[in-house]
């Protein structure tokens, strides 16, 4: 794919006078507040200031197309949501000086276009990224425990099934994933060791306790929309045409960016 791009590029410098790149980042519309958030349980609690690993923030992946960009993508045949291909196109800019008898069509490769969410759904026990525990069988009286992370943990996402272009995939699902939940998410997290969190909880005498901390994530579900692409010139005239269009079904998880799911339990025996 990176070759195939190149490769685009050096074809497009021969047709095009170069603007400059127009690739900045703008956030995607947004949903209303009470329309398809996910609500998050009192459980889950946000340690982005107790994490002792500083996760870089995660923008949406989300590129303005530039005004020539634009006039491009509303020709096209199918949706184009892409961002890598937005940013090639936001690249540069045909001349459209009038060109007696121009007509040429290029073939740009073919691209995920654009992706249909169908499920965005939560699980708070994605994975298990600590254990703390205290044995207050002999004790008198109740002993509180609170949230010690014992040592960093690395949290990984990733789609469900392989994909071609599992990169531009990755990042489409993002922007709807973030956009459907209102919630920071990354397809890698670390939760740093020592990260510590101050409530607590009792474990009565005659009873051990256990504290389980988990990484929550987001399970997203859907379509992506796949085809060829090329680039239409007929003298002034500019345009998309998508061919040989096909879809299928994807998933992924993602995880929560500094969330972390709390469970207590006490019991009489080991567990």
């Amino acid at each position: 794919m990176k070759l195939m791009r190149t490769v685009l590029m050096f074809i497009l410098a021969f047709l095009v006078v170069s603007t400059g790149t127009h690739a900045e980042k703008s956030p995607a519309p947004r949903k209303d507040a009470d329309s398809g958030k996910v609500t998050i349980p009192n459980s889950v609690l946000d340690i982005a200031k107790e994490n002792t690993y500083p996760n870089s923030t995660q923008d949406q992946p989300y590129l303005q197309p530039s005004e020539f960009t634009q006039e491009l993508l509303d020709t096209a045949n199918v949706k184009i949501e892409n961002p890598n291909l937005i940013r090639i196109l936001n690249e540069s800019s045909i001349n459209k000086a009038p060109t007696i008898g121009l007509r040429a069509t290029i073939y740009l490769g073919e691209w995920p276009l654009n992706y249909a969410s169908t499920e965005t759904s939560p699980n708070w026990e994605y994975q298990k990224i600590n254990t703390n525990y205290y044995d207050n069988r002999g004790g008198k009286g109740n002993y509180q425990i609170h949230y010690v992370q014992e040592a960093q943990k690395v949290v990984k996402g990733g789609l469900t099934a392989k994909v071609p272009h599992a990169d531009d995939v990755e990042k489409m699902m993002m922007i709807k994933a973030m956009d459907n939940s209102q919630l920071p998410l990354a397809f890698q997290t670390i939760v740093g060791a020592g990260t510590k969190k101050n409530q607590v909880y009792n474990i009565s005498p005659k009873r051990l306790g256990y504290l389980y901390a988990y990484a929550p994530a987001i399970n997203e579900k859907g379509k992506v929309t796949y085809g060829e692409v090329y680039l239409q010139m007929k003298g002034t005239k500019r345009s998309v045409i998508v061919k040989n269009v096909t879809s299928q079904g994807v998933g992924a998880w993602i995880p929560i960016q500094d969330h972390v799911h709390f469970g207590f339990m006490a019991s009489e025996v080991p567990r």
